[in-house]
């Protein structure tokens, strides 16, 4: 009995339910129409513009602000790595190699702190301070119902009123669901006529507090920083101060050629008094060999040092050749590698130089043969970076309308629910956390109400592909945009 009890009171519910969505959903389409009046509330409407751009400003805000953090903690793991590249390079016997260490750490306490600091006071606050909004924009939802309902009762018992047979019954109890809408109406209308228009003037206080918080903790933290530089300033000044005097040998770079008669080494003088130390210059030619290898006999030419087969001469500076060539190379490094016979005027062709091994040819080739080699290993890359060049593009053209999804008609972006959301009305989306909504338009604008979307689950469009079936509206702050 206790069961059928329990049962009872929820059919009731529901069917109650469904006679109220029906009932809005009639009124909405009489009102739409023009057949009946609608009460409206130009103040409450003006407090609800104030709301939305509250919000979306608030939204904002939070945005950059954490945009703001994660810039912060970027600068402290470069900053860090800046310090730790200094602690390596910084030889032990070198003076002011604690202070420099400890220079580092105390930078690298600092940028925790401020980041730390950043967080508490600012960006916790900002997420209290928006945490408010989603309640509020439920209960102006709500409260918009409400009024639907309350204008259906009035409507109806003015109807009964104005009938050519009276039915005092049916007008003594639309009359009291008349007194009951309006009440419940009524609560929800003041409540939100006074919490909207603090809630609108506390956006100064709260904007005044985030930013006096930024600019004192940034304020703070480059006063500490300043000094962490100008101590660190003073070390390195210290140690070119030391180091300053010392001359640092800079060795010439090793070529081909032989040296200048002008700068043969000095030889000593004749009465045999030590010789003076030669002034240290700075160019690109060899030392003499005989100062490195008493005895060795310098090279007649720079062929003589090469044991192997020739190498090939450096790429010309000539943009276009040079460029397809490398590119072949990086896009071919493993698959493809063309063969390059080179050859020089004073050495017949012996072997052919392959990228990445030498291979000994069989014998000197004809000329005819070297004409042939030569013409295919100057005119293989071009081929091959034309040939790359269409199978590239053909693979991007060929792949740019493969990957389109098949998405309902008027699809403008997607977002998935936050919170579970049990639907109230016929024309409403029933969702669970975590559900992907495809969001589309509504087919009256003028239907809209603030703070709904027209949308249809993803499941259900991919089940049924159809719009009738599967759409309904659904309140925006229980989801959030994905895509």
């Amino acid at each position: 009995m206790a069961e059928m009890g329990s049962k009872g009171v929820t059919a009731g519910k529901i069917a109650s339910n469904v006679q109220k969505k029906l009932t809005r959903a009639q009124e909405k389409v009489l009102q739409k129409l023009g057949k009946a009046d609608e009460t409206k509330d130009e103040q409450f409407e003006q407090c609800v513009q104030n709301f939305n751009k509250q919000l979306t400003e608030g939204t904002r805000l939070q945005k950059d602000l954490r945009t703001y953090l994660a810039s912060v903690k970027a600068m402290h793991e470069a900053s860090k790595k800046l310090n730790e590249c200094l602690q390596e390079v910084y030889e032990p016997d070198w003076p002011g190699r604690d202070e420099a260490n400890k220079i580092a750490e105390n930078n690298d306490l600092l940028w925790m702190d401020y980041h730390q600091k950043l967080v508490d006071q600012a960006l916790l606050t900002m997420d209290t301070y928006l945490g408010q909004f989603p309640d509020i924009k439920s209960r102006i939802a709500k409260r918009g119902r409400k009024l639907v309902d309350y204008d259906s009762a009035r409507h109806h018992y003015e109807s009964l009123q104005t009938a050519k047979k009276k039915d005092e019954a049916k007008i003594a109890k639309a009359e009291e669901e008349l007194i009951k809408a309006q009440k419940v109406f009524e609560e929800m209308n003041v409540d939100l006529q006074e919490e909207l228009p603090s809630l609108w003037n506390s956006r100064v206080g709260f904007y005044v507090n985030t930013f006096q918080s930024i600019a004192g903790l940034e304020e703070n933290f480059h006063k500490e920083m300043s000094k962490l530089n100008q101590n660190l300033n003073d070390v390195l000044v210290s140690l070119e101060k030391q180091h300053g005097s010392n001359t640092f040998t800079v060795k010439a770079q090793p070529s081909d050629s032989p040296p200048a008669k002008g700068n043969k080494s000095p030889s000593p003088p004749p009465d045999g008094s030590p010789a003076a130390t030669p002034e240290i210059r700075v160019n690109h030619e060899p030392e003499p060999a005989s100062a490195a290898t008493p005895g060795a006999a310098l090279p007649k030419s720079p062929s003589q040092l090469r044991k192997g087969p020739p190498v090939p001469p450096p790429p010309k500076h000539t943009p276009s050749k040079e460029v397809k060539h490398e590119q072949i190379l990086s896009l071919f490094d493993d698959t493809f590698v063309p063969e390059i016979s080179v050859t020089t005027p004073s050495q017949p062709a012996e072997a052919s130089e392959v990228a990445g091994g030498t291979h000994p040819a069989a014998g000197a080739q004809e000329p005819g043969e070297t004409a042939a080699s030569e013409a295919a290993s100057s005119s293989l890359p071009a081929v091959v970076v034309e040939t790359f060049s269409a199978t590239v593009n053909g693979t991007v053209e060929g792949g740019s309308g493969a990957g389109r999804l098949d998405l309902p008609p008027g699809f403008m972006f997607k977002v998935q629910a936050q919170h579970d959301y049990t639907a109230t009305d016929t024309d409403e989306l029933q969702l669970k956390a975590g559900d992907v909504v495809l969001v589309i338009p509504f087919q009256n604008p003028e239907e809209q109400d603030e703070g709904w979307l027209m949308g249809v689950k993803e499941s259900d469009w991919n089940q049924h592909k159809e719009l009738e079936k599967c759409r309904g509206v659904f309140p925006e702050n229980f989801t959030e945009r994905v895509q």
